[in-house]
């Protein structure tokens, strides 16, 4: 069945929180205690705003949604909702990366192409509105997809929100 990518509306927003508590419960296994994994869920997730603004995807095969993922002009790297020291302040694209943002996968569907296939359209969004660089927090286990994407890391780091410590890499690339 053929994978299509569109833009996300309020409507998915039941679907989009299932799918992502699935992926942080299951793609996060080789990489995270189940500690870490239960304290990804107060930093990551569904950050609205994104949907609300208009750059947040679902890719879709057939009706079901498979993955999702976004950008935003918004100074905010990462998190969702639910997460503290979010910023909604607007970006300068010609200062500032874009930020990509809430990227998962359906367990089931990982390794398929979603992901390459939201970063493309983050890309070609943000270069539309002047962007040149993009900025990204990623778990381990989306480090792979993102070098290979020709992201750089710039910081490790540790997130310690959710009450255990949660690597993340801070990862750029520059718009081609």
């Amino acid at each position: 069945m053929t994978m299509t990518i569109r833009v996300a509306t309020r409507a998915d927003l039941p679907r989009l929180r299932a799918l992502m508590a699935a992926a942080i419960a299951e793609l996060q296994k080789r990489f995270l205690s189940p500690e870490q994994i239960a304290a990804s869920t107060a930093i990551m997730g569904l950050d609205t705003q994104l949907v609300d603004d208009g750059t947040y995807f679902v890719v879709e095969e057939g009706a079901a949604i498979v993955g999702c993922g976004g950008w935003s002009r918004r100074a905010t790297l990462y998190g969702g909702d639910h997460s503290t020291g979010r910023d909604a302040g607007l970006l300068d694209p010609a200062r500032d990366p874009a930020k990509v943002r809430a990227m998962y996968t359906d367990p089931a569907h990982a390794r398929r192409g979603i992901g390459r296939m939201i970063l493309a359209e983050c890309e070609r969004a943000a270069a539309a509105e002047g962007f040149t660089t993009l900025e990204l927090m990623g778990t381990l286990s989306g480090q792979p997809l993102y070098t290979a994407a020709g992201f750089v890391v710039v910081e490790h780091l540790e997130d310690d929100r959710g009450g255990a410590p949660v690597p993340l890499v801070r990862m750029r690339k520059p718009i081609s």
